[in-house]
This record gives structure tokens, sequence and C-alpha cells, in this order.
């Protein structure tokens, strides 16, 4: 038995994120493209373990998925197989046979996200698709302030939409805000990201930015005894999940 690693890049943009189930269950999926690829390759049903569940209309640089088959087929075999059958709108761009032990959830020490804001006078018709437009240039020294206060060990339960009662305490390690011509571009590294949290805790810090939100309701939303709550979620399209660290 293999246990086999992908690497795998997605346009989220026409999907139910990688596993929608229970209500608003789906199998438009990037999971289930790949269980559908991985059965007719290998005639076997597989459990697929991901480093990372993106949400709906969101995207990939780098998800790393893993799935044991009985397959005598090469590493190179495996991959041509998935490009040749996937969408062109996922690819599997590594593959590699990793330990019996190795879980792509489990065993994820960090987890990076980007987000993408366009500044530009006139939104790009290529990257309409993949960036957020604001219309006006936020506070960039604002907004990395704010974020400051976001670093370390917090209950972000208040910047989630997560309904399981399982603990929300995350540790967030980096927030990197940098400008361009043309973009915002917010990078977030965690151990961890609670179901929205990701774009609630950039959408909170660009209302910030915007002068929409105080500077101060950021310690207000990490207090469990306060009523503040995160803005809400900012839109999935400007989204990628960057890097998965092991």
């Amino acid at each position: 038995m293999s246990n086999i690693k992908l690497t795998i890049e997605y346009d989220g943009a026409r999907y139910s994120g990688w596993q929608r189930l229970g209500k608003g269950e789906s199998e438009n999926t990037i999971e289930n493209k790949l269980l559908e690829v991985i059965q007719k390759m290998t005639g076997e049903t597989v459990e697929l373990f991901c480093g990372s569940r993106t949400e709906v209309g969101v995207h990939a640089y780098a998800q790393i998925a893993n799935f044991k088959t009985k397959t005598d087929m090469k590493l190179y075999e495996i991959k041509n197989y998935f490009n040749r059958y996937l969408p062109m709108d996922i690819a599997v761009i590594e593959v590699e046979e990793m330990p019996e032990r190795f879980h792509a959830s489990l065993n994820a020490k960090s987890k990076t996200y980007l987000y993408r804001i366009a500044i530009g006078d006139v939104p790009s018709v290529f990257d309409r698709k993949y960036t957020y437009y604001c219309f006006h240039t936020p506070d960039l020294a604002l907004m990395q302030k704010a974020a400051k206060q976001l670093i370390g060990m917090h209950d972000f339960k208040d910047f989630s939409t997560i309904k399981r009662s399982k603990s929300t305490v995350k540790e967030i390690y980096s927030i990197d805000i940098i400008q361009d011509e043309k973009e915002i571009k917010i990078t977030i590294n965690a151990n961890d990201f609670l179901h929205n949290m990701a774009r609630m805790v950039i959408s909170t810090l660009l209302e910030i930015g915007l002068d929409k939100r105080n500077i101060k309701d950021i310690e207000a939303i990490l207090d469990p005894k306060s009523m503040e709550i995160g803005s809400p979620s900012a839109n999935a399209q400007g989204l990628f999940l960057k890097e998965i660290e092991y």
C-alpha cells in the first residue's frame, strides 16, 4: 500500500469549495473531481485527506492532499493520468510517495493564505476573477497597525462563522500587507484557520483601512465577553491558499 501525496493547483471559481457536506451538500467540489479520477485510474474507492479545506470560490496555488492506494503505477504516470483527465482548472503539479503515517491534515504545521485587492483606476479585465476590486485606496499603515493586534494566540470565534463546538483558539504567526501601483496583497500565516476566518480578518482590516471601522474594534472582537464581531467575509475570488508547511 502506497501513501501518495499530491500538490494541487486550482481555480476555485466554479466549485463548491474543497468539500461540501451536510446542508448544501454538493458533488461539484475539488475533492470529488480528484476522487473520480483516482477511481478511474486505480479502480479503488479511497479516502482523500487535504491540508486545508478551502471554501466556495477560493483558489489554491499549492493545496496538499494524500490517499493510500495499491496501484503499481509510477509517480510520473500518476501525475500524467491526473492531468489528462482532470478539468483544466485543476492541476496536479507534484506527486510524491510518503511514509505510511503522513496525513495531509494532521501533520500540517502552518497554513498561509494570500488575498489580492485591486486598487488601480480601472479594474483589470484579466484579473477580475482573481482579485477583489476596491474603489478607494485604504490606509495601509492603519491596516498594518491593526494587523499587529491579531498576531499570537487568540480566540478567533468572532472572526469566524464556525457552528460546531470545538476549540476556536488559533495562533496567527504573521500578517504581511504590501502595496504596489495596482494591488494590495495581504498574506496571513497561522497554525490553522476556522471557517471563513481568513476572509473575516481581511474584511475587518480592510474596513479599518477605509475608515469604516475603528482600530479599537480588533481588541473588542477578540474579547469573548464583547458582542463585537468581525466584518462579513471578504469576497472569495481574491483568496488563495498559498502554502502548507509540514
